[in-house]
């Protein structure tokens, strides 16, 4: 403190201020590596995911309760629209794209009459549109030509015949599970 006090008195104005900005440009690798280091984003899931497969499940004149097994509950149930229920599904994940989801179901009579929905997608279309890149992994090919199979049944040894020995009778009687000696 007395060195800036110093500095100040005699008129060294600018050499406390030119010191201090060579810090800020001087790149340490803490400070790279606290750069380097993104926080943690949590996964937003809201509402319930219906497919297409569910919508294409529901059957008109179900009941209430049928759709909802099926669909699940509904987000919005309104006092003021009693025959309609209405679904919303939203998701950000890192790494996508955020997604929405719409989808409103329409009773009569309490037995299901109609959905109104805008591009449902698949259980498997959702499942590849929300995975990150870094999670797909090249899948390996399942399928083996005539001339594998016939190359690896050539090596494999003859198998010997089981051998299968009679199976035992249960017991008659099981040991009590408690000793009665009580």
């Amino acid at each position: 403190m007395n060195l800036l006090r110093l500095l100040l008195a005699r008129g060294w104005v600018w050499a406390p201020l030119a010191a201090l900005a060579a810090c800020s440009t001087i790149d340490d690798p803490m400070a790279q590596a606290m750069r380097s280091v993104t926080p943690y984003r949590t996964e937003v899931v809201q509402g319930n995911f219906v497919s297409k497969e569910q919508v294409q499940a529901l059957r008109p004149g179900m009941t209430r309760n049928q759709v909802k097994d099926i669909l699940g509950t509904p987000l919005i149930a309104s006092v003021f629209h009693a025959d309609r229920w209405d679904y919303a599904f939203t998701i950000q994940r890192k790494g996508t794209a955020p997604q929405q989801r719409k989808l409103s179901v329409f009773f009569k009579n309490d037995a299901f009459e109609r959905v109104e929905a805008k591009d449902l997608p698949s259980e498997a279309e959702f499942a590849e549109r929300i995975s990150v890149p870094e999670d797909r992994k090249a899948v390996p090919r399942l399928q083996a030509t005539p001339q594998e199979l016939d190359k690896f049944n050539k090596n494999a040894p003859a198998a010997a015949p089981a051998e299968t020995a009679p199976a035992k009778a249960p017991p008659k009687s099981y040991p009590p599970l408690e000793s009665s000696s009580l």
